[in-house]
């Protein structure tokens, strides 16, 4: 598990060993997994349709190192 970024209270988590579709977990008052790739919401836990929006945006902003970070340990 490698933590990406910590923004608006909120851990923005890829893991090492996981599956396709590229997508990070968000974790905060309650979770979600977002696709990188489409910046779709997987799933959602939780969590604030609002938080969950702040989240797409976090990950459309810094989409490269979201991407980056992804391929290092997927390929």
């Amino acid at each position: 598990m490698v933590t990406v970024l910590r923004q608006h209270g909120m851990r923005f988590v890829i893991y090492t060993a996981n599956h396709e579709p590229p997508h990070a977990h968000v974790y905060g008052e309650g979770e979600s997994r977002i696709d990188i790739i489409n910046l779709s919401v997987i799933t959602q836990g939780g969590m604030s349709d609002r938080d969950v929006r702040r989240a797409v945006d976090v990950i459309e902003e810094h989409r490269q190192l979201f991407l980056d970070t992804w391929r290092k340990y997927h390929g």
